[in-house]
């Protein structure tokens, strides 16, 4: 709302409102504005959920320090939506496809997870939502995000940004004509001739191959967001650790993007150019401190916890972005802690199911899943568990940050 009453006081001329226009400028405003709402007003909506007894019930786990918990306020996700949403609101170009796409996001997750915590803790039924109407939700956000970013009209692609048109105005300033093209391609890490069109798959099926390609890029948009969205819900289960790490991940993101997005850096780095991608930027700003902000209270010994109306929503926007900007096989590399609760617990499940039909009796690879909980039950501090997973975070995301030239 900001930038379009800016944009208008820049085209009646008055001076310094031209500043608006700048990505870096608005990012920058984005990053302080949602660090404030989470910290200043984040302790009000903390004590509204504490007023309305929206208290944590804990399982017991066994594990040390666990009833402690019990009665802390959950569902501090609304900390997180909030402190995003409000500067992207005054911030953003809102009728830019890719901002729309992460508001829809941000709604649809936050409300797949509030009604899981509200049946929790209202219903006082700890299974919360069933897990198949969870699926549905994540099954349909990836039905619309891969609709639109197949169908839509600006969402656009140039991969040979080495072949741009490069020419000089009236102003001998340097601007670019990007050949744009609808397209389903994506980037491999590691690769010098890292583009990968999914349309390839179906390349047997004659030459108008192309146009089918809506039946592998939809599902594989699904699966991403379903994955990784439940990755983050199982991070969720130590004070910080889902928080963090996935600021630390959503920085990374924020690189690839604002590049992407720029014709000059991505000629420049010889990655794919994505028109329209860089007003992102400003989501991924206000969002980064919504999450540092909720750090704040989430912190060890936590005055809230994020609940699944926070982790949910934390992994559906991981995943859109990550697939808006062409990076989603960079997942399992820059969300490898989600990778590795995720992978955790199926390895936990399968190996238990084998050996009881096997030996009689149910054996287990972790002494409990997700991950954190193993290293819980192996008497390490939850502090010193989340600092380690926040720096093993931190390397996954540099050696992620780094594939922009090592190929």
């Amino acid at each position: 709302m900001l930038y379009y009453l800016f944009d208008y006081l820049d085209r009646m001329d008055v001076p310094g409102t031209g500043v608006f226009q700048y990505i870096t400028f608005r990012s920058g405003l984005a990053i302080i504005l949602s660090l404030l709402i989470s910290t200043v007003f984040g302790k009000k909506i903390i004590n509204f959920l504490r007023k309305q007894q929206v208290g944590e019930t804990v399982r017991e786990l066994g594990l040390a320090g666990q009833n402690e918990k019990a009665g802390t306020p959950t569902m501090g996700g609304l900390i997180i939506i909030i402190a995003t949403l409000v500067p992207v609101f005054l911030l953003a170009k809102l009728n830019n496809i890719y901002i729309m796409l992460l508001i829809v996001t941000t709604l649809w997750m936050g409300c797949i997870g509030f009604l899981d915590d509200y049946i929790k803790i209202f219903k006082k039924d700890k299974d919360g939502l069933k897990g198949k109407f969870k699926v549905i939700g994540q099954v349909g956000l990836g039905l619309i995000v891969g609709c639109v970013l197949y169908f839509h009209p600006q969402v656009t692609v140039r991969t040979d940004t080495g072949n741009t048109n490069i020419f000089a105005t009236n102003q001998t300033t340097v601007s670019a004509v990007p050949l744009e093209e609808k397209s389903t391609a994506t980037t491999i890490p590691f690769f010098k001739d890292n583009e990968f069109d999914y349309a390839e798959v179906l390349s047997f099926m004659g030459d108008d191959y192309k146009d089918f390609a809506w039946l592998i890029f939809i599902p594989v948009v699904i699966f991403i967001i379903t994955a990784v969205s439940n990755g983050a819900n199982l991070t969720d289960g130590i004070d910080g650790l889902a928080a963090g790490t996935s600021a630390i991940s959503v920085v990374a993101l924020g690189i690839f993007t604002f590049v992407s997005g720029n014709i000059i850096f991505s000629n420049y780095l010889n990655i794919m150019y994505i028109p329209n991608s860089g007003e992102m930027t400003v989501y991924i700003a206000a969002f980064v401190g919504a999450l540092v902000g909720f750090l704040w209270y989430n912190t060890y010994p936590a005055s809230v916890f994020m609940g699944d109306t926070g982790s949910l929503t934390i992994g559906g926007i991981i995943a859109v972005l990550a697939i808006a900007v062409r990076k989603e096989m960079m997942i399992p590399v820059l969300c490898g802690i989600f990778l590795a609760e995720n992978f955790s617990v199926i390895l936990q499940v399968a190996y238990f199911k084998y050996t009881k039909k096997r030996f009689g009796e149910g054996r287990r690879i972790f002494l409990m899943s997700p991950l954190h909980h193993h290293y819980q039950k192996k008497g390490y501090h939850e502090s010193k568990i989340v600092t380690r997973f926040w720096i093993v975070g931190i390397l996954l995301a540099i050696l992620s940050i780094v594939t922009l030239k090592l190929r």
